[in-house]
């Protein structure tokens, strides 16, 4: 009664819920709810950046039920991310923690965007303190000159 129920709302459900198939839904409810919060934060090595739970790549089929396997044996919800870290590296999670090499990877973005601002701002400001090739200061008899014909 409970796996047709989830397997009507998976159905239901748009997107997420199409990649994870009838035969991969455990049993226990709260079990299949705690692999799915995890599995929507693990990375698909195929398709980039769409998780396991909305692939439908073979590895990401892999992926989830090794996630279903970790659960039943009893582990916690970290150490089922733990384990598929430790095999795939910290690429597998969506959203990696910013610490060690990670953290230059989340500090590079706005780095670069403040020394491209810089590097912009310091280009106008001196384009408009420039004077234009050729133009020097008026000598006296130009001046005078400018004088006459703008009093006309």
């Amino acid at each position: 009664m409970i796996r047709a129920l989830i397997l009507s709302l998976t159905l239901i459900l748009p997107g997420a819920a199409l990649a994870v198939q009838p035969d991969e839904i455990l049993d226990d409810p709260v079990l299949e709810e705690r692999a799915r919060d995890i599995s929507t934060g693990l990375r698909c090595l195929v398709c980039r950046n769409e998780s396991i739970d909305e692939s439908n790549a073979e590895l990401a089929r892999d992926l989830r039920l090794l996630v279903r396997e970790r659960l039943v044996e009893g582990d916690t919800d970290e150490e089922v991310i733990e384990f598929v870290v430790d095999r795939y590296g910290e690429y597998v999670l969506l959203n990696p923690p910013a610490r060690g090499s990670t953290l230059i990877l989340w500090l590079a973005g706005p780095a670069i965007l403040l020394v491209g601002l810089g590097l912009a701002a310091s280009y106008v400001r001196r384009r408009n303190h420039a004077t234009a090739p050729g133009e020097a200061a008026l000598s006296d008899a130009e001046a005078t000159r400018l004088a006459e014909i703008m009093k006309d």
